[in-house]
């Protein structure tokens, strides 16, 4: 499925499992159907599985928004209390749109107890209290955490899962590796089908048999590998040591919820040489999360760190926030120089991130879907660099292979069973989701009498919006796409856009 097909189906409000291998592009599609709804006056719930998650969506973790908290198992008497608190009795019941990223990681317990807890604030037996609900995520990714050696059943296998029956759409564009020998290594895992022809092609970018070049990130599975070898080679750096430190705002225990979810460090300490990462996203500065590089200087007098990239370009990171919102107003927020340092960190925090070359030791993988989630993270194989490999460490859950295959055969019938609506009764659906959720449906989208299409116009209603004026946003996101390299097409259709548009706005742009 597209991601102009997914679109579709989310704006008739119905609820959708949002699924895809990594690069697909899941996160893309979700902040375009939140600019979809924002646009009507509709604002959505945005929440994650953990706080990394959340803080990447300026969401919340849902176990906060629902109010479960941090509890394992809740009584009906418990699940009464929480849903006739006054707070998050009025913020679920005035929600129409719920979305639910890296559901990968959330565990069928937990999804049932938030779905009670909705049903019962709502005082509705509908699925979920009767909102459209959305997940986001890929099974194949870290799944949800074992505590005390309990089965964790995946979301899937919940009871608020199955009562909800999603829309699958199984997202099948590819926007992160374009090395074909790479991509079919990494489908092999997902089917279960990782051989010993696969796991040569992995084993030969073992370093003894390859120079692993300095500066390239090394990824671990475990926090005290990447704190002793980043604190090792800063102190290895001769000249000054500069100290950023984060800035606050808003009540102790949500500042205290982003801050377990920011990739920078409260204290940032950086000299010259140090290898970096980028931790949020910003196009029209020239970074994405994931951009490598180097510090090479300090600037003007507020000494904000410059950075050389892999690619040559030199860039002044200045400090930015992470918000943790709710109904489009800030709760609370953290700034701080949006970096850390790079030459390690843990596979569970790459999560999210495109990287060009990453360092991995995938001997000692101890959860199904870490190879994975590593090897996913970097572009092409030329970027994979093993100190360690075994085959264990592509193993993926047998019964997460066994779903994948469902979930593919539900898109295929989900893409059907829409594709089959005409335009108007697609148009109704729409227009009564959004007046039902309280929002404005535009008068460019009502229904108008059927004109005879001459030649001249029929681009334009085939791409409604190829000829509307360019955001500032639209350029950022379409700098940043002409960076990974995607085709024109790709990005006239992600954009929505005419093809040749795309290529005079790249041109004025002097790319």
């Amino acid at each position: 499925m597209t991601q102009e097909e997914a679109l579709t189906i989310l704006k008739t409000g119905a609820s959708v499992f949002l699924t895809g291998e990594p690069g697909s592009g899941k996160t893309h599609t979700v902040n375009r159907y939140v600019r979809y709804l924002r646009d009507r006056g509709i604002e959505p719930a945005i929440t994650a599985s953990t706080g990394i998650a959340a803080t990447h969506i300026h969401g919340m973790t849902l176990h906060s928004w629902s109010g479960i908290g941090i509890r394992r198992h809740l009584t009906d008497g418990d699940i009464t209390d929480i849903a006739r608190g006054r707070y998050i009795a009025r913020r679920i019941k005035n929600c129409r749109t719920l979305i639910i990223d890296e559901v990968s990681m959330i565990d069928g317990d937990t999804l049932d107890m938030v779905e009670r807890v909705c049903r019962r604030a709502r005082k509705s037996e509908e699925p979920w209290g009767g909102m459209q609900v959305v997940f986001v995520g890929d099974f194949f990714q870290l799944p949800p955490v074992s505590r005390g050696g309990e089965r964790v059943t995946f979301a899937f296998e919940s009871a608020a899962w199955r009562s909800l029956s999603p829309a699958v759409c199984y997202l099948e564009e590819q926007y992160r590796q374009e090395d074909r020998a790479f991509l079919e290594v990494l489908g092999a895992i997902r089917r279960d089908e990782f051989d010993e022809t696969h796991f040569e092609r992995i084993e030969a970018r073992l370093s003894v048999r390859l120079p692993v070049p300095p500066e390239v990130v090394r990824l671990y599975s475990h926090n005290t590998n990447v704190d002793t070898l980043n604190a090792r080679e800063l102190a290895r750096l001769s000249g000054k040591t500069w100290v950023f430190v984060m800035a606050e705002r808003g009540p102790e225990g949500l500042v205290a919820s982003l801050k377990k979810g920011c990739l920078s460090p409260e204290r940032l300490e950086l000299k010259e040489g140090a290898s970096v990462v980028c931790t949020k996203n910003n196009p029209s500065a020239g970074f994405v999360n994931g951009t490598l590089g180097t510090v090479v200087g300090f600037a003007d007098e507020r000494r904000y760190p410059i950075i050389e990239t892999r690619e040559g370009k030199r860039i002044t990171v200045e400090p930015m926030e992470w918000l943790l919102e709710e109904d489009g107003e800030p709760l609370a927020k953290i700034i701080q120089i949006p970096l850390r340092l790079a030459w390690a960190m843990t596979i569970h925090k790459s999560q999210g991130m495109s990287l060009d070359a990453a360092v991995m030791d995938l001997s000692r993988v101890f959860e199904f879907g870490q190879g994975y989630v590593a090897l996913s993270r970097v572009r092409t194989l030329e970027g994979v660099h093993l100190l360690g490999v075994s085959a264990q460490a592509f193993r993926v859950h047998p019964g997460v292979s066994e779903q994948d295959a469902l979930f593919r055969a539900a898109s295929d019938e989900a893409r059907a069973r829409y594709a089959a609506l005409s335009e108007t009764e697609l148009r109704d659906q729409s227009e009564t989701f959004i007046r039902r959720s309280g929002g404005e449906v535009r008068s460019s989208e009502k229904a108008k009498p059927k004109k005879k299409t001459v030649p001249g116009k029929q681009r334009k209603e085939k791409r409604p919006g190829a000829y509307r004026r360019w955001s500032e946003e639209e350029e950022a996101e379409l700098r940043a796409m002409h960076r990974k390299e995607l085709s024109v097409a790709e990005i006239a259709a992600i954009l929505g856009r005419e093809p040749g548009g795309i290529r005079s706005r790249l041109a004025k742009l002097g790319l």
